[in-house]
């Protein structure tokens, strides 16, 4: 089974069919991949590893390349469970191997795994450093917090490959081709919104500061340690990550609503008619109740505005419109439009709540006037939410 990528480098990675929610909260439709490489040269490096539930399959990829061979070096780019997992595991197979990786690296290796406690053991680097394998000339760059804080890449400077670590990744296995060209990239495209949006989303000023790092380096494959290895969309995957990390977005509107007896849900309904009547297009409504909220803020990565509802509950906001208001202050999201409305029976909580959030938190540009509903849609009320509606497309438009 041919897994070389280029020139004598390997995706000896594993498929995790099996898990349905990543890191406990966001679904996993597609499965996942976790990605690791051989670079096999006079010395062997392994470039990340996979999480420990996969070890006896990703050991046997190893073997399929390198045979016997031992491994000289295996660098670190990224300490997170799902890619150093296996870490204390390969170090039985191959005791003689050192781990190359910054000091943070370290610092967290030792209190995840206890591996790296003796300095022989070990290559520490700092940003710009090399190492040779032979015909392969590794560089390390540290692009810090994206999206922790020892993240760094390694670039082969011989056959223009970057190992990303998690920058450039998405959700969603590989259904057995591991090179975008070779492969329909149709589903990975979404997943990478949701994948950054939802993962990396907070970082905005980090990966800005690593796209400049590697501005002007020609770049011929991406290597990250989730979804596809990039060669043919390299363009489109940076473009899509600056655009991304600059919280760019297209017009579009997402309406988010909670909804207890189907009153604000009806609200809701009202709102995204009036605007689709105004000429708004791109119109994606979720319910917060029943959406899982890694989709949510992947639409509110994508369109420049939204509307947010709900009803008063406890004399406060309903609960998972509440969850939701603090997953997307939590992103640093920037330069969207926002509207609000809510309902209540006697004592009306959820617009004052909303506005407030938005005040402290958001700041985005506040649309048209809040709707708020009492008891159920009045004629009145019905006018207030079709105003919102064409508001937002005005201002959308």
């Amino acid at each position: 089974m041919n897994t070389e990528i280029t020139s004598n480098i390997h995706y000896v990675g594993v498929n995790d069919r099996h898990k349905d929610i990543f890191e406990g909260l966001w679904p996993l439709p597609y499965g996942v991949s976790y990605n690791s490489y051989i670079i096999n040269d006079e010395k062997i490096a392994l470039v990340d590893t996979v999480e420990a539930d996969f070890f006896p399959q990703y050991l046997d990829n190893i073997r399929q390349v390198i045979g016997d061979r031992q491994i000289d070096y295996i660098i670190v780019n990224h300490m997170e469970p799902d890619h150093s997992g296996s870490l204390a595991l390969i170090k039985q197979y191959y005791p003689g191997a050192r781990i190359v990786g910054n000091k943070k690296t370290f610092d967290m290796m030792r209190g995840y795994y206890h591996v790296g406690e003796d300095a022989s053991e070990i290559l520490e680097v700092k940003n710009g450093d090399t190492l040779s394998l032979g015909k392969h000339e590794l560089q390390f760059v540290l692009i810090p917090m994206v999206h922790w804080p020892e993240t760094m890449v390694t670039l082969d400077q011989t056959t223009h490959t970057l190992f990303a670590g998690d920058a450039f990744g998405c959700f969603g296995a590989l259904n057995g081709a591991f090179v975008d060209s070779h492969m329909n990239c149709d589903i990975y495209w979404d997943e990478m919104r949701r994948y950054y949006s939802n993962i990396v989303g907070k970082y905005g000023v980090p990966v800005q500061q690593a796209l400049k790092k590697l501005s002007g380096v020609q770049i011929d494959y991406i290597c990250s340690t989730h979804g596809p290895v990039w060669h043919e969309y390299i363009e489109r995957v940076m473009a899509e990550y600056n655009r991304l990390s600059l919280y760019n977005a297209e017009p579009g509107l997402v309406i988010c609503y909670g909804s207890m007896y189907g009153n604000t849900e009806r609200a809701a309904e009202v709102i995204a008619r009036a605007a689709s009547e105004a000429g708004v297009k791109n119109i994606v409504m979720h319910d917060v109740s029943r959406t899982n909220h890694s989709y949510i803020l992947s639409d509110i990565f994508k369109y420049n505005a939204m509307v947010l509802g709900a009803p008063t509950y406890n004399n406060g906001l309903y609960p998972q419109m509440e969850s939701l208001l603090s997953e997307i202050g939590g992103r640093n999201i920037k330069g969207r439009k926002l509207g609000i409305f809510g309902s209540c029976t006697w004592a009306g909580q959820a617009v004052k709540k909303i506005k407030e959030w938005n005040e402290t938190t958001a700041k985005f540009e506040l649309v048209g006037e809040p709707a708020e509903i009492k008891q159920s849609l009045s004629e009145e009320t019905r006018k207030a939410c079709e105003a919102l509606g064409k508001a937002m497309a005005e201002s959308i438009l």
